[in-house]
């Protein structure tokens, strides 16, 4: 890993990189990523993966704007000795009253720091007739999760 980035600068780019998302804010999710960097999702979503820094931030910018969108980080893993990261995350959509948690893979680029690769992983496939899809049995509440919408 380059000496330059710390684990500590992994976990605050993420963290930067949510704030960005909340706040709808173009330029600040630009600045979170590669220019060339692929954002991939499981199936079933239209026009995925995302490629590119503007790409990923107009289609987050449209969610927030769209869909109410507000996302909380529940857990963050960072390697100690390579470029990447694993998260947990919940994705409060305030419109329709509905949450979709997941978890994320994170490649950042070892020269510049900034985030090159996330893969998604949903904890189940978006079901619209669930209000919050999650892990069947696992418990959230218990575990510390957030449990509303922001």
């Amino acid at each position: 890993m380059n000496s330059r980035h710390t684990p500590e600068d992994h976990a605050a780019l993420i963290r930067r990189y949510f704030a960005a998302c909340n706040a709808g804010d173009y330029e600040a999710l630009v600045d979170c990523f590669t220019p060339d960097a692929v954002h991939y999702f499981p199936p079933g979503l239209p026009e995925v993966p995302w490629r590119g820094a503007d790409t990923i931030a107009r289609k987050w910018v449209w969610c927030v704007q769209t869909l109410g969108s507000q996302w909380t980080i529940e857990r963050i893993i960072v390697s100690h000795d390579s470029p990447e990261a694993m998260i947990e995350w919940t994705h409060w959509k305030n419109k329709s009253g509905t949450a979709l948690r997941g978890a994320e893979w994170y490649d950042f680029d070892p020269a510049t720091g900034r985030i090159a690769e996330i893969r998604a992983y949903y904890a189940s496939p978006a079901n619209p007739e669930t209000p919050i899809n999650e892990l069947a049995g696992f418990d959230y509440s218990g575990r510390g999760y957030h449990l509303g919408s922001l």
